[in-house]
């Protein structure tokens, strides 16, 4: 059974500041970060773009757990919890004293809100799917929740640690697109839309406080535009910097240092799978075949890269290298096309978003399955337009883009996710390894050592590739810049909670000051 996400995962970041020598810079009250993209909207439980998560997960909003350094799952909101010997109830003891942004309490009431708010009626939450085993939220006392499944999930610890779940108040959920109200370490302090986000600490914090008074996320999507940012200094971080052929030159520069590593961030050519001709598996299988991995990387990241074969990050311990099963072979690619019944090939659309990744990767892919007969019709489309058209829409034959979620291969078990996938063999593959409660039976979320996501890797057949990680930053940054240890556990050294996930974002990098 084939998916054809083919790809290129990316997540490159470039942070940089200006030429001070560490001990001004540790002296500095503020950072600047640039972003590529602007969030649509500041609520990270009512869209899917990353972007949101980038400027609010665990500045402004928090959920019951969070995710560490190492990828495991560290305590959140709630300070402890406890599980029934039949893993159906989840027992939560919250902190004491923690406070909305806008001094009202943080409680027990506010959990049963913000989780049954998942999967009410009418709800725009992007992954609602991943909380369905929720059957009831019950509230103990003010600082104790007691959750209930339906079935075993030996997941459901680690998906209240996406921003998808953070907790909200139901007297400004409504209004947190706009106006953010979280328990944070920061508050929102202006958005110039189109421009930047300016974050303030938030005084009345109820944790370890926010070592910096103010973060500026700087919105500068255009490559130049980019590069001159951080040559003048404008900005302190660089998250996913749109050009890695600036590399070198900030690599040569003694006041920059560029880091690279890997993430968790796979970006994939994705095909929709109920579109004709890509509802034949052989068509998905040629254009697996169709793709040169190593050019794509090459061409469009400089060689940042590393081929993956399937949906999974290359630095885990269960990774299996799958590459061969799609490896380039366009006269194969041809002749699966033949057998499919489109010896001449055929035409489709191939829908990109607006980072660069996509736009170049777009490119390049478009001319190597031209020269198998498949002509694409590109179409460069704003984020809004990507999500509208194709993430909800699923208006599209092709589409390239990065999925930053950790450990995310469960989107294939997910029939109505965008691109469509439905193949109920995969689908019983994912309930058995989401039902273990057993150590060695879970999926490497839980901790444990996993016989079964190889199995299930083997079963799922993809071809895509991995970016490195890219960043630069400027001596005298260190202890000061956002730490790229971990996807997750988003702090700048010298204190503050600072979540930066874009395109690629991922945990278990190798250390370094300034990242995405």
């Amino acid at each position: 059974m084939t998916s054809i996400v083919k790809a290129l995962a990316f997540a490159g970041a470039l942070a940089v500041t200006s030429a001070l020598t560490p001990a001004a810079f540790a002296a500095k009250t503020d950072i600047n970060v640039g972003l590529p993209l602007e969030p649509p909207n500041l609520d990270p439980t009512s869209g899917a773009a990353g972007a949101i998560d980038s400027v609010t997960y665990s500045n402004i909003f928090e959920g019951l757990t969070r995710f560490g350094p190492d990828g495991g799952i560290n305590p959140g909101l709630a300070q402890s919890w406890t599980i029934s010997d039949d893993g159906l109830v989840y027992t939560f003891k919250l902190h004491e004293g923690v406070k909305f942004s806008d001094g009202t309490d943080m409680n027990a009431d506010d959990v049963k809100f913000s989780l049954d708010r998942i999967g009410a009626e009418g709800s725009t939450n992007a992954q609602k799917a991943l909380y369905a085993d929720i059957a009831s939220v019950e509230v103990v006392d003010p600082l104790t929740v007691k959750v209930t499944l339906t079935k075993p999930n030996g997941n459901i610890l680690f998906n209240l640690a996406w921003g998808d779940a953070v907790i909200v108040a139901p007297e400004s959920a409504d209004n947190n697109a706009t106006n953010p109200v979280g328990t944070g370490a920061f508050v929102l302090k202006n958005w110039a839309k189109g421009d930047q986000i300016e974050l303030a600490r938030n005084e009345n914090y109820w944790g370890e406080p926010a070592k910096l008074d103010k973060v500026v996320f700087k919105v500068i999507a255009d490559p130049n535009a980019a590069f001159a940012a951080v040559m003048a200094g404008d900005v302190d971080s660089y998250m996913a910097f749109p050009a890695p052929e600036n590399l070198p030159q900030f690599d040569a520069d003694p006041r920059f240092r560029v880091v690279a590593g890997s993430t968790e961030g796979e970006t994939i050519l994705s095909t929709n799978n109920k579109m004709p001709p890509f509802d034949n598996i052989k068509v998905r299988e040629a254009l697996a075949h169709a793709i040169d991995r190593k050019a794509i990387i090459d061409g469009a990241m400089f060689g940042y890269g590393t081929p993956i074969g399937t949906h999974f990050a290359p630095h885990h311990p269960s990774y299996v290298d799958l590459t061969a099963q799609s490896n380039f072979d366009p006269e194969k690619a041809k002749a699966l096309l033949a057998e499919a019944g489109f010896p001449d090939g055929f035409k489709t659309t191939l829908k990109l978003p607006p980072p660069s990744y996509a736009r170049r990767g777009g490119e390049i892919i478009a001319s190597q399955l031209r020269n198998v007969g498949i002509e694409t019709e590109i179409s460069n489309l704003e984020w809004a337009q990507w999500l509208e058209q194709v993430f909800k829409g699923k208006d599209f034959g092709l589409t390239i883009v990065s999925h930053t979620e950790p450990l995310d291969i469960g989107i294939y078990a997910r029939p109505d996710y965008y691109f469509q996938y439905d193949s109920a063999e995969f689908q019983k593959i994912i309930e058995d390894l989401n039902n273990a409660t057993d150590p060695q039976e879970q999926p490497p979320s839980s901790g444990g050592p996993e016989k079964d996501r190889r199995r299930l890797c083997q079963r799922l057949s993809v071809s895509a590739c991995q970016y490195r990680r890219r960043q630069c930053q400027a001596d005298g940054c260190v202890g000061k810049c956002p730490d790229p240890g971990s996807r997750h556990d988003r702090r700048l050294l010298g204190g503050l909670k600072f979540r930066t996930c874009q395109a690629g974002a991922a945990y278990g990098f190798r250390h370094s000051h300034c990242a995405n």
